[in-house]
Protein backbone atom coordinates (compact mmCIF):
# COMPACT_ATOMS: atom_id res chain seq x y z
CA UNK A 1 0.00 0.00 0.00
CA UNK A 2 1.11 3.55 -0.67
CA UNK A 3 1.89 5.51 2.52
CA UNK A 4 1.88 8.96 0.94
CA UNK A 5 -1.39 10.73 1.73
CA UNK A 6 -2.69 7.88 3.90
CA UNK A 7 -4.34 8.54 7.26
CA UNK A 8 -2.36 6.56 9.84
CA UNK A 9 -3.35 5.79 13.43
CA UNK A 10 -0.24 5.01 15.50
CA UNK A 11 -0.66 3.80 19.08
CA UNK A 12 2.15 4.02 21.61
CA UNK A 13 3.45 7.11 19.83
CA UNK A 14 4.72 8.82 22.99
CA UNK A 15 7.46 6.18 23.47
CA UNK A 16 10.83 6.19 21.76
CA UNK A 17 10.05 3.30 19.44
CA UNK A 18 6.73 4.85 18.45
CA UNK A 19 8.45 8.13 17.69
CA UNK A 20 10.91 6.43 15.35
CA UNK A 21 8.02 4.76 13.53
CA UNK A 22 6.13 8.05 13.34
CA UNK A 23 9.06 9.89 11.76
CA UNK A 24 9.60 7.16 9.17
CA UNK A 25 5.93 7.20 8.15
CA UNK A 26 5.85 10.99 8.05
CA UNK A 27 8.93 10.99 5.81
CA UNK A 28 6.94 8.82 3.37
CA UNK A 29 4.10 11.36 3.33
CA UNK A 30 1.72 9.75 5.83
CA UNK A 31 -0.77 11.88 7.81
CA UNK A 32 -0.41 10.71 11.39
CA UNK A 33 -2.85 10.47 14.28
CA UNK A 34 -0.53 10.01 17.25
CA UNK A 35 -1.95 8.42 20.38
CA UNK A 36 -0.54 7.47 23.76
CA UNK A 37 -0.87 8.31 27.44
CA UNK A 38 1.56 11.27 27.59
CA UNK A 39 -0.05 14.24 25.87
CA UNK A 40 3.01 16.48 26.23
CA UNK A 41 5.20 13.99 24.35
CA UNK A 42 2.53 13.47 21.69
CA UNK A 43 2.09 17.19 21.09
CA UNK A 44 5.84 17.76 20.91
CA UNK A 45 6.14 15.03 18.27
CA UNK A 46 3.11 16.26 16.34
CA UNK A 47 4.69 19.71 16.02
CA UNK A 48 7.68 18.11 14.29
CA UNK A 49 5.64 16.16 11.71
CA UNK A 50 3.66 17.75 8.89
CA UNK A 51 -0.07 17.24 9.26
CA UNK A 52 0.18 15.16 12.43
CA UNK A 53 -2.23 15.48 15.35
CA UNK A 54 -2.20 14.14 18.90
CA UNK A 55 -4.99 12.29 20.70
CA UNK A 56 -4.39 11.22 24.30
CA UNK A 57 -5.74 7.78 25.24
CA UNK A 58 -5.06 5.03 27.77
CA UNK A 59 -5.78 1.81 25.89
CA UNK A 60 -6.35 -0.10 29.13
CA UNK A 61 -9.59 1.88 29.53
CA UNK A 62 -12.29 0.63 27.08
CA UNK A 63 -14.11 3.97 27.18
CA UNK A 64 -10.97 5.84 26.15
CA UNK A 65 -10.41 3.34 23.35
CA UNK A 66 -13.92 4.06 22.05
CA UNK A 67 -13.30 7.81 22.30
CA UNK A 68 -10.04 7.43 20.37
CA UNK A 69 -11.86 5.70 17.53
CA UNK A 70 -14.40 8.49 17.44
CA UNK A 71 -11.73 11.18 17.24
CA UNK A 72 -9.56 9.32 14.73
CA UNK A 73 -12.15 9.32 11.96
CA UNK A 74 -11.39 7.37 8.79
CA UNK A 75 -8.09 5.48 9.01
CA UNK A 76 -6.22 3.91 6.10
CA UNK A 77 -3.38 2.33 8.12
CA UNK A 78 -3.38 1.12 11.72
CA UNK A 79 -0.07 0.67 13.53
CA UNK A 80 -0.79 -1.15 16.81
CA UNK A 81 2.45 -0.40 18.64
CA UNK A 82 1.37 0.30 22.24
CA UNK A 83 2.31 -2.36 24.80
CA UNK A 84 3.09 -2.86 28.46
CA UNK A 85 6.25 -4.77 29.47
CA UNK A 86 4.41 -7.42 31.55
CA UNK A 87 7.72 -9.02 32.55
CA UNK A 88 8.12 -11.01 35.75
CA UNK A 89 6.93 -14.18 37.44
CA UNK A 90 3.19 -14.65 37.07
CA UNK A 91 2.53 -14.66 40.82
CA UNK A 92 4.20 -11.26 41.13
CA UNK A 93 1.30 -9.66 39.24
CA UNK A 94 -2.01 -8.61 40.71
CA UNK A 95 -5.13 -9.60 38.80
CA UNK A 96 -5.60 -5.93 37.95
CA UNK A 97 -2.11 -5.83 36.42
CA UNK A 98 -2.82 -9.00 34.43
CA UNK A 99 -6.02 -7.45 33.07
CA UNK A 100 -4.19 -4.25 32.17
CA UNK A 101 -1.51 -6.11 30.19
CA UNK A 102 -4.12 -8.12 28.32
CA UNK A 103 -6.16 -4.97 27.58
CA UNK A 104 -3.26 -2.97 26.16
CA UNK A 105 -1.17 -5.68 24.49
CA UNK A 106 -3.89 -7.84 22.99
CA UNK A 107 -7.46 -6.58 23.35
CA UNK A 108 -6.80 -3.04 22.12
CA UNK A 109 -5.19 -4.10 18.79
CA UNK A 110 -8.03 -6.57 18.17
CA UNK A 111 -10.73 -3.99 18.96
CA UNK A 112 -9.05 -1.32 16.83
CA UNK A 113 -8.78 -3.69 13.88
CA UNK A 114 -12.40 -4.77 14.35
CA UNK A 115 -13.60 -1.16 14.32
CA UNK A 116 -11.51 0.02 11.37
CA UNK A 117 -11.83 -2.97 9.06
CA UNK A 118 -15.33 -2.28 7.65
CA UNK A 119 -14.26 1.07 6.20
CA UNK A 120 -11.00 -0.39 4.87
CA UNK A 121 -12.95 -3.18 3.16
CA UNK A 122 -15.40 -0.68 1.70
CA UNK A 123 -12.53 1.41 0.34
CA UNK A 124 -10.84 -1.66 -1.10
CA UNK A 125 -7.53 -0.81 0.53
CA UNK A 126 -5.91 -0.49 3.95
CA UNK A 127 -3.22 -1.99 6.12
CA UNK A 128 -2.95 -3.21 9.71
CA UNK A 129 0.48 -3.48 11.33
CA UNK A 130 0.80 -5.33 14.64
CA UNK A 131 3.99 -4.78 16.62
CA UNK A 132 4.55 -8.12 18.31
CA UNK A 133 7.98 -9.43 19.39
CA UNK A 134 10.29 -12.39 19.03
CA UNK A 135 8.73 -13.15 22.43
CA UNK A 136 5.73 -14.12 20.31
CA UNK A 137 7.80 -16.98 18.87
CA UNK A 138 10.11 -18.02 21.72
CA UNK A 139 8.90 -18.20 25.32
CA UNK A 140 11.23 -17.37 28.21
CA UNK A 141 10.91 -18.08 31.93
CA UNK A 142 10.01 -14.90 33.77
CA UNK A 143 7.91 -13.45 30.96
CA UNK A 144 4.92 -15.78 30.73
CA UNK A 145 2.31 -13.00 30.64
CA UNK A 146 4.23 -10.97 28.06
CA UNK A 147 4.76 -14.13 25.98
CA UNK A 148 1.03 -14.86 26.15
CA UNK A 149 0.10 -11.44 24.77
CA UNK A 150 2.72 -11.51 22.01
CA UNK A 151 1.99 -15.11 20.95
CA UNK A 152 -1.67 -14.10 20.84
CA UNK A 153 -1.01 -11.01 18.76
CA UNK A 154 1.06 -12.96 16.28
CA UNK A 155 -1.63 -15.63 15.92
CA UNK A 156 -4.26 -12.96 15.43
CA UNK A 157 -2.19 -11.31 12.71
CA UNK A 158 -1.53 -14.53 10.79
CA UNK A 159 -5.19 -15.56 10.84
CA UNK A 160 -6.54 -12.08 10.05
CA UNK A 161 -4.20 -11.77 7.08
CA UNK A 162 -5.61 -15.01 5.71
CA UNK A 163 -9.19 -13.85 6.31
CA UNK A 164 -8.53 -10.64 4.37
CA UNK A 165 -6.82 -12.26 1.39
CA UNK A 166 -8.06 -10.66 -1.81
CA UNK A 167 -9.81 -7.78 0.00
CA UNK A 168 -7.14 -5.16 -0.67
CA UNK A 169 -6.47 -4.91 3.07
CA UNK A 170 -3.07 -6.17 4.23
CA UNK A 171 -1.95 -7.36 7.64
CA UNK A 172 1.68 -7.40 8.80
CA UNK A 173 3.20 -8.54 12.08
CA UNK A 174 6.53 -7.04 13.12
CA UNK A 175 8.69 -9.15 15.44
CA UNK A 176 11.45 -7.08 17.11
CA UNK A 177 14.14 -8.70 19.22
CA UNK A 178 16.25 -6.66 21.64
CA UNK A 179 16.11 -2.99 20.61
CA UNK A 180 18.74 -0.56 21.90
CA UNK A 181 18.27 3.16 22.66
CA UNK A 182 14.46 3.03 22.99
CA UNK A 183 11.70 0.66 23.98
CA UNK A 184 11.15 -1.85 26.76
CA UNK A 185 14.51 -3.59 26.77
CA UNK A 186 16.55 -0.39 26.53
CA UNK A 187 14.55 1.30 29.29
CA UNK A 188 14.85 -1.68 31.65
CA UNK A 189 18.63 -1.34 31.95
CA UNK A 190 19.10 -5.10 31.53
CA UNK A 191 22.41 -6.37 30.10
CA UNK A 192 22.61 -9.06 27.45
CA UNK A 193 25.03 -12.01 27.49
CA UNK A 194 28.11 -11.58 25.29
CA UNK A 195 27.41 -12.13 21.62
CA UNK A 196 23.68 -11.36 21.76
CA UNK A 197 23.07 -8.53 19.32
CA UNK A 198 20.55 -5.72 19.16
CA UNK A 199 18.84 -3.56 16.56
CA UNK A 200 18.06 0.17 16.54
CA UNK A 201 14.59 1.79 16.71
CA UNK A 202 15.10 2.95 13.12
CA UNK A 203 15.38 -0.70 12.05
CA UNK A 204 11.89 -1.35 13.43
CA UNK A 205 10.58 1.76 11.69
CA UNK A 206 12.12 0.64 8.40
CA UNK A 207 10.50 -2.78 8.82
CA UNK A 208 7.09 -1.15 9.33
CA UNK A 209 7.45 0.93 6.16
CA UNK A 210 8.65 -2.10 4.19
CA UNK A 211 5.81 -4.27 5.50
CA UNK A 212 3.18 -1.74 4.40
CA UNK A 213 4.62 -0.93 1.00
CA UNK A 214 5.38 -4.57 0.10
CA UNK A 215 2.48 -6.16 2.00
CA UNK A 216 4.76 -8.48 3.95
CA UNK A 217 3.09 -10.89 6.33
CA UNK A 218 5.77 -11.07 9.00
CA UNK A 219 9.07 -9.28 9.52
CA UNK A 220 11.67 -10.18 12.16
CA UNK A 221 13.84 -7.30 13.38
CA UNK A 222 16.83 -8.95 15.03
CA UNK A 223 20.33 -10.20 14.22
CA UNK A 224 20.50 -13.54 12.42
CA UNK A 225 21.39 -15.68 15.50
CA UNK A 226 18.31 -14.45 17.37
CA UNK A 227 16.10 -15.02 14.34
CA UNK A 228 17.42 -18.55 13.99
CA UNK A 229 16.97 -19.13 17.71
CA UNK A 230 13.35 -18.03 17.65
CA UNK A 231 12.66 -20.29 14.66
CA UNK A 232 14.23 -23.24 16.51
CA UNK A 233 12.11 -22.42 19.58
CA UNK A 234 9.01 -22.96 17.49
CA UNK A 235 10.20 -26.42 16.47
CA UNK A 236 11.66 -27.59 19.79
CA UNK A 237 10.46 -25.36 22.64
CA UNK A 238 11.73 -27.65 25.41
CA UNK A 239 15.27 -27.88 24.08
CA UNK A 240 15.22 -24.16 23.29
CA UNK A 241 14.25 -23.32 26.88
CA UNK A 242 17.14 -25.39 28.19
CA UNK A 243 19.62 -23.69 25.87
CA UNK A 244 18.25 -20.25 26.79
CA UNK A 245 18.58 -21.02 30.50
CA UNK A 246 22.19 -22.20 30.11
CA UNK A 247 23.03 -19.14 28.02
CA UNK A 248 21.77 -16.79 30.73
CA UNK A 249 18.43 -15.87 29.23
CA UNK A 250 16.63 -16.28 32.56
CA UNK A 251 18.95 -13.69 34.12
CA UNK A 252 18.06 -11.23 31.36
CA UNK A 253 14.35 -11.81 31.99
CA UNK A 254 14.82 -11.24 35.72
CA UNK A 255 16.72 -8.01 35.11
CA UNK A 256 14.11 -6.76 32.66
CA UNK A 257 11.31 -7.53 35.11
CA UNK A 258 13.08 -5.57 37.83
CA UNK A 259 13.64 -2.61 35.53
CA UNK A 260 10.07 -2.60 34.25
CA UNK A 261 8.14 -3.28 37.48
CA UNK A 262 6.96 0.32 37.80
CA UNK A 263 5.33 0.23 34.35
CA UNK A 264 2.75 -2.45 35.04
Amino acid sequence: MKIEGASILLTGASGGLGQAIARALSDRGGRLILTGRRLDALQALARQLAGARAVQADLSEPQQLDELLGQAGEVDILIANAALPASGLLESFSVEQIDRALEVNLRAPVVLAHALLPQMRANGHGHIVLISSLAGKAATAGSSLYNATKFGLRGFGIALRSELHGSGVGVSTIMPGFIREAGMFAESGAKLPPGVGTKAPEDVAKAVVDAIERNRGEVDVAPLPLRLGSAFAGLAPGISSTITRIAGGDHVATAMAAGQAAKR
